[in-house]
């Protein structure tokens, strides 16, 4: 097993949710992923570069769901007991959820092994995933747990719909079990021997189709989890798309659109939404061809961010 301690550098750049970043800043951290002509690399298992979490908490309904062409992703709650003894509803929502996987997938690759360790410490964890610790009802060890349960307790569903011929399907828990010590909020209590062990399903997955990320440009893009998202497909797209390619702005909204409603102003939110957020990804992933038109976004054959080879398809 492996002290979280390992990882290399680029965690604590990696995109830090509630935090502000200027224009200027923005600008200078594009500028340093140019430079780097040896970035840190994370990963991310391929399914979920094609689909998305919520980005806001869907509240009390069974299921959540989000499709790209013929993949659909279902996402199921978890369930936490409330004061009165009932059981709610939690979904897993918004920056902290992606930053988790990113981590969990990069160490399932890194280490091949599905038992990761959170370190000596939950300052120590926290800062590995490029969280300052703060305690209190809003801070971010509060949200880090909170969102650590819901994420832990979810249940994913990756179906893939090819016409009345066949269906596939694949059902994933992210973790088996897991024990972690949370000591007393910001008084930094150890949080050994804290682990999670991922399910043998997630960990197949992550290690038969990792998506490789540039950690710098991650952390140049926090503050969104739709920046990171498109980022994310984006490096995945380009690395087999071999002719140009619209895809139009109605299945772009129903990947990436999570709450807006399907109505004129929803998908007029949704266009501004995603062309703002487009903007900042390729000043970052410059060699992106892509352009944001009338009838939906234009791909052009593009080198990917990261070098690697084509990644398989879902069932391997």
């Amino acid at each position: 097993m492996l002290r979280l301690g390992c990882v290399c550098r680029a965690w604590n750049a990696v995109p830090v949710p509630r935090q502000k970043i200027t224009d200027l800043e923005r600008l200078r951290a594009a500028a340093e992923v140019w430079d780097d002509d040896a970035p840190d690399i994370g990963y991310l298992a391929q399914l979920l570069t094609q689909t998305n979490l919520p980005y806001k908490d869907p509240g009390d309904v069974a299921v959540w769901s989000r499709h790209n062409g013929d993949v659909h992703l279902l996402v199921e709650p978890g369930r936490r007991v409330a004061a009165d003894g009932t059981y709610q509803p939690i979904y897993p929502y918004g920056i902290m959820p992606r930053l988790l996987l990113i981590w969990m997938s990069s160490q399932a690759v890194k280490t091949r092994s599905p038992t990761l360790v959170l370190g000596a410490s939950l300052s120590e964890f926290m800062r590995d995933i490029g969280l300052k610790p703060t305690g209190g009802k809003s801070g971010s060890i509060t949200r880090l747990r909170d969102q650590m349960e819901r994420l832990l307790k979810a249940r994913l569903t990756l179906e893939v719909r090819q016409g009345t011929q066949r269906d596939r399907a694949v059902q994933i828990s992210v973790a088996l079990k897991w024990d972690l010590f949370w000591g007393r909020g910001d008084r930094q209590d150890a949080l050994l021997p804290s682990t999670i062990q991922l399910s043998a399903d997630f960990f197949n997955e992550i290690v038969a189709h990792p998506v490789p990320l540039n950690m710098g440009a991650l952390a140049a893009l926090r503050g969104s989890p739709m920046r990171l998202d498109i980022y994310a497909w984006l490096t995945w797209r380009m690395s087999y798309l071999r002719r140009p390619t619209l895809i139009p702005w109605d299945a772009l909204m129903v990947q990436f659109g999570s709450n807006l409603a399907d109505t004129k102003q929803g998908r007029q939110q949704f266009r501004r939404d995603f062309s703002n957020h487009l903007r900042e990804v390729v000043l970052v992933y410059r060699d992106a061809n892509v352009e944001a038109t009338d009838t939906g976004l234009a791909l052009r054959p593009s080198r990917t961010h990261i070098p690697f080879r084509g990644m398989r398809s879902v069932d391997g």
